[in-house]
């Protein structure tokens, strides 16, 4: 019978570990910043860990609160979004959506804003400003799927529109 070898497991699981941190996040950097916050906090508690235990759900719990604890902590400190120049930005938290830089980009950002439909600017406005789906159909009095539909193509069209600052 082989000896079970924490290292070797960690390495060998690393695939499918950032499989699932892309599948929490939705984002390569993201994902990949989970992994690595995954793979160290395995590492710090590696004499916690049971080797007649199931390694891979370990290692997948660990993942899991690491991405809830850190959706957390974003939610709490709010979102900052710094537009060109460090002096200027516009802060979104809660139902608050304010402009603060006159600089060219914003301006570009509130032109492409405006070329949203009326339906699908307020429910893209409410979802930037933190409301969640299902409250946005509520307070919208339109179904979830349609909220949905609705935040999905202007997220789409904004990207196409402000593609030089992806």
């Amino acid at each position: 019978m082989k000896t079970f070898n924490f290292d070797e497991a960690l390495i060998a699981l690393q695939s499918d570990l950032l499989g699932f941190a892309y599948k929490l996040t939705a984002d390569k950097h993201d994902a990949e910043d989970l992994l690595q916050e995954t793979m160290l906090k395995a590492l710090d508690n590696k004499d916690k860990f049971d080797p007649g235990t199931n390694f891979k759900g370990w290692m997948y719990i660990i993942m899991r609160n690491a991405f809830i604890n850190n959706y957390r902590i974003k939610k709490s400190q709010g979102d900052l979004y710094i537009l060109s120049e460090p002096d200027y930005h516009f802060l979104l938290r809660d139902d608050s959506f304010a402009f603060i830089d006159n600089s060219q980009d914003a301006k570009e950002i509130r032109a492409a804003l405006k070329t949203l439909p009326k339906e699908h600017y307020n429910a893209f406005m409410l979802y930037i400003s933190g409301f969640k789906y299902r409250e946005i159909a509520q307070e919208t009095g339109v179904s979830l799927g349609t909220i949905k539909s609705r935040i999905f193509h202007s997220r789409k069209k904004l990207k196409q529109l402000l593609s030089d600052f992806v």
